[in-house]
């Protein structure tokens, strides 16, 4: 009985071992998609958007391997408490990271879709800003998980409010460029949709960071997010 004990228990200690391993390479990819991307809009480089495009894919099927791995485990070892937590923390936590590689795809395909139409890369700057810290934020809350960090995930958690009003200052910087030239209408509606993108995906940091809550609490986190996106309340006025 201690044998078949100890068998059951290492044999489940390898498969959160190979969840855990498959979510850090899936969490360096998606690292990567939201440099390259963001990296292919200021550098105007369609064939690097085009790759980002193209690693996407990688991300999808690490998020099949993990759920399929998860549902395994689930149904053989019928884990309870803190090791059902840690299934459960795997499949959401892979479902945000297949998420932010979407909208990574996202901002390469706006790239693509901007070829030959730059306007001057300083009207770029503010995303590149916003996504600096939001790929800070995405690094910081995946260390946050490898360490079983509550603390540093919650830090995360507290700090997604920065990333909104970064993005409130872009969308009405941007709106004023449109405002004051029409030829600037076309580019910056596509820099908000990228800046978008880029706040969505510090959404999904906070999500992880949640999901650490859970994972080392054993119940969620019931506390309100500290948003601070005013861009829906914001009115435009012509004059003429």
């Amino acid at each position: 009985m201690t044998l078949m004990t100890d068998h059951i228990v290492s044999a489940f200690d390898a498969d959160l071992k190979e969840l855990g391993d498959k979510l850090a390479e899936m969490g360096g990819l998606c690292e990567k998609l939201v440099a390259e991307s963001v990296g292919a809009l200021l550098k105007r480089d369609s064939p690097l958007a085009r790759r980002v495009i193209e690693w996407d894919r990688s991300i999808d099927r690490l998020q099949h391997e993990i759920e399929e791995r998860a549902i395994l485990t689930i149904a053989k070892r019928a884990p309870v408490a803190i090791d059902l937590r840690e299934v459960v923390a795997a499949l959401r936590i892979a479902n945000d990271l297949e998420r932010i590689g979407d909208l990574a795809k996202n901002i390469a395909k706006r790239v693509i879709a901007l070829d030959g139409q730059f306007q001057p890369p300083k009207l770029a700057h503010g995303v590149e800003h916003i996504s600096d810290l939001t790929l800070g934020q995405l690094k910081e809350v995946l260390d946050a998980y490898t360490q079983r960090d509550e603390a540093r995930a919650m830090d995360v958690w507290r700090r997604d409010g920065e990333i909104d009003s970064l993005y409130t200052s872009l969308f009405r910087e941007l709106l004023t460029y449109m405002m004051e030239d029409p030829r600037n209408i076309g580019f910056c509606a596509h820099l908000l949709f990228c800046a978008k993108n880029v706040e969505r995906i510090g959404d999904h940091a906070t999500n992880i960071a949640e999901t650490i809550y859970y994972l080392v609490n054993g119940e969620p986190l019931l506390d309100d997010r500290p948003k601070s996106d005013t861009t829906s309340s914001t009115k435009i006025e012509y004059q003429g």
